[in-house]
């Protein structure tokens, strides 16, 4: 099993060229980073988690911009959005957005999509939140018709568009890692044949089961506290990768964060 790191990256907090090259220098596998385009002022979707919503949603910097200078600066290190919250994004300059990032990357880009948990964000975009599922499966269908085809096009009940020339290509096929716990996630894994990209959980024998379920899809749990008992029963379970929480902040106390954080990495080298 690998190791990575899931964190946001703020105009507060480390920057990405610097965190990135630090996270590949520690010997973890893989960075990724959350989006929002913004926070709506007003909001009555409750924030998942409970409690206040943490200061980091509302500064969170573009993920293919913050991407793009990590990769510049690292070699190795996978490059990954968890999520890209795809159903407020125009398709076709995503597809364009996501070739650029791989090729530019030398293909470390892995794409984590979602369908959100913001309504009034959705809304801004001119989402609908009720057909946000389907959105999303035409989305990630049509994305793969532009990275594969020279004359692409896509005609569906939200999707679109007549032939098209775009390039870049991605430097080869970009795995695409459904974002959530549902079930109905991990079907649209299934059906898609992605990756699953759920939250880690924080008991043992639940992340097993989280595991067993998805089968034959790899998995990245991502968020996990760094319970070495916890990450054990991921990687007894067959878990592609587990990704350890990282907290937006300082580039000191982010540095001082993954150094201990990186004592773990030893154990899944």
């Amino acid at each position: 099993m690998k190791l990575g790191i899931s964190t946001f990256v703020t105009d507060e907090s480390a920057r990405p060229d610097v965190l990135a090259k630090a996270v590949e220098d520690r010997g973890f596998d893989a960075l990724f980073v959350a989006e929002h385009s913004h926070i709506p002022v007003s909001r009555d979707t409750p924030y998942p988690a409970g409690g206040e919503m943490a200061r980091a949603y509302y500064r969170a910097l573009d993920p293919f911009v913050a991407l793009t200078a990590a990769a510049a600066a690292t070699t190795t290190l996978k490059l990954g959005t968890g999520i890209t919250l795809l159903i407020q994004r125009d398709v076709l300059h995503t597809a364009k957005s996501v070739a650029s990032l791989d090729l530019l990357s030398g293909g470390r880009f892995l794409f984590g999509v979602g369908v959100g948990w913001n309504r009034e964000e959705m809304r801004n975009h001119g989402t609908d939140p009720r057909t946000r599922g389907a959105l999303l499966d035409e989305q990630i269908q049509a994305l793969r018709t532009v990275w594969t085809n020279d004359e692409a096009e896509f005609h569906g009940v939200h999707v679109n568009f007549d032939p098209v020339f775009q390039w870049p290509k991605p430097e080869r096929d970009v795995p695409v890692y459904i974002g959530g716990n549902s079930a109905a996630a991990l079907e649209r894994a299934k059906r898609l044949g992605a990756g699953w990209l759920p939250n880690a959980l924080r008991d043992p024998e639940a992340a097993a089961e989280q595991v067993a379920q998805a089968g034959s899809v790899p998995v990245t749990a991502t968020s996990a506290p760094p319970d070495p008992a916890l990450l054990d029963a991921y990687a007894e379970a067959g878990a592609e990768r587990v990704t350890l929480g990282l907290p937006a902040a300082s580039e000191g106390d982010t540095l001082r964060r993954l150094d201990a954080l990186a004592a773990l990495v030893p154990r899944f080298s």
